[in-house]
């Protein structure tokens, strides 16, 4: 079976999480998405974020009706044993030890945080360590991609220079790593946006699953402090 890890905050799961993860599915055909909300993300330390109850409970609200999407706990404090930063590497290779042989695994990512991916807790073996599908939008190129990957895997100049008239999508295949670009799936909803929408009392029918919608309001999550 081919399983994904969505890995993200969610702060809060809105309909373009949604949207990439059902693309996602009937392109690689997915049997499995786990949607992955990060405990202590190691790239918000210092910065405001929701509680992780609240996040993983949007999480199950929003994928109920989806038989092939499930919220995991895999990067909950109770499974990472404590306060250490949701590493994705760490999250990768503990799923890895719940697969079957036949089983193939892929970390499913917004392009906007994969640009900061170089960034992450050993980029290089993370890369290696299953194939990445990285959801594009309208005005990302390869050379975007490519640029963003960490030294050693990244391409030489002259390729870069090739990819800015190249629209991101297809597969890229270097090093040992593996990217499938997963494009034309716009939805033109942020977490940001949710969350200004909350403060401001307004409608979030547009932003996110009635479900996600009513919790956000019975909590009083996002209020204006």
């Amino acid at each position: 079976m081919n399983i994904a890890l969505f890995g993200g905050t969610f702060d809060p799961v809105h309909k373009g999480h949604l949207a990439v993860a059902r693309a996602a599915v009937q392109r690689f055909q997915l049997g499995k998405v786990y949607f992955v909300p990060a405990d202590v993300p190691p790239h918000r330390r210092g910065q405001r974020i929701t509680s992780f109850h609240h996040r993983y409970a949007m999480l199950a609200l929003a994928t109920a009706g989806e038989k092939d999407f499930l919220p995991s706990l895999i990067e909950s404090r109770q499974e990472t044993g404590g306060e250490r930063p949701s590493y994705t590497l760490d999250t990768v290779r503990r799923f890895q030890h719940t697969l079957r042989p036949s089983d193939r695994l892929f970390f499913l990512i917004g392009i906007d945080a994969f640009l900061e991916v170089a960034t992450w807790h050993k980029p290089v073996e993370l890369l290696k360590e299953c194939d990445f599908i990285v959801a594009s939008r309208p005005g990302f190129s390869l050379a975007d991609v490519g640029d963003a990957l960490p030294e050693g895997l990244r391409p030489p100049p002259a390729v870069i220079k090739a990819f800015r008239k190249q629209p991101a999508k297809g597969t890229i295949a270097l090093g040992g790593t593996t990217l499938h670009i997963l494009d034309q799936v716009e939805v033109p909803v942020s977490a940001t946006a949710v969350r200004r929408a909350a403060a401001s009392g307004k409608s979030l029918a547009r932003f996110v699953a009635p479900l996600v919608a009513e919790y956000i309001r019975k909590m009083g999550l996002y209020r204006k402090q």
